[in-house]
């Protein structure tokens, strides 16, 4: 009896050690969590950053501010497109969109310089704002040189009567009361009589 318990021992543990050996090289599969579906329309908060900042080639020359505006064959504007009729709800009408696709002052800082000696201004800096005549809230390109432009802060008109009419027009499009070309169109043509038609807002 002896010798049997003890190959019976033996036999178990030779078994316990196989299933030892065999149970860690198998893959127990677990389900994976079900994917959670968003159901809002995502953002589309893109923006192309070029890689350094424009050079001097790309700058127009011999530029001129008249009655307050800057001059059509420097500064025609531009518009971003991704910016179209159909995204407004997931570009410019998106909370944090203009801050998302805005120029980093390593590309804007340099550039102003430069097209403030296209557009013959010697004075401060500080005199100026480095303004898209498209604004970013209204679809404007964000880094084309055909939509900046160092607009005075003094005079009329000026810079900060701009930005308010730049809100205005925002506002138009994404209350569905302006079509979004309407909105780039008098903003880039003559954008002071056009705030002056809709009372200065």
């Amino acid at each position: 009896m002896r010798y049997t318990i003890i190959a019976v021992t033996v036999g178990i543990i030779a078994v316990a050690s196989v299933a030892l050996i065999v149970i860690p090289q198998t893959n127990i599969m677990k389900p994976s969590p079900p994917v959670q579906q968003s159901t809002q329309e995502e953002p589309n908060l893109t923006s192309s950053f070029p890689a350094s900042s424009p050079s001097f080639a790309s700058v127009p020359t011999n530029c001129r501010v008249t009655n307050g505006l800057p001059d059509s064959q420097c500064t025609p504007g531009a518009t971003n497109p991704d910016v179209k009729q159909g995204t407004i709800g997931t570009t410019i009408c998106y909370y944090g969109y203009s801050s998302s696709v805005r120029p980093p002052v390593s590309y804007t800082d340099p550039l102003k310089t430069q097209l403030m000696q296209s557009y013959g201004f010697t004075d401060s800096k500080s005199n100026y704002e480095l303004d898209h005549l498209i604004p970013l809230e209204v679809g404007g390109a964000a880094f084309d040189v055909k939509n900046l432009w160092p607009e005075p802060r003094y005079g009329e008109p000026n810079a900060g009567e701009k930005d308010r009419f730049e809100n205005y027009l925002h506002d138009q499009v994404c209350s569905g009361l302006m079509g979004l070309d309407e909105a780039q169109n008098e903003i880039a043509t003559d954008w002071f009589k056009y705030w002056d038609e809709a009372g200065r807002p």
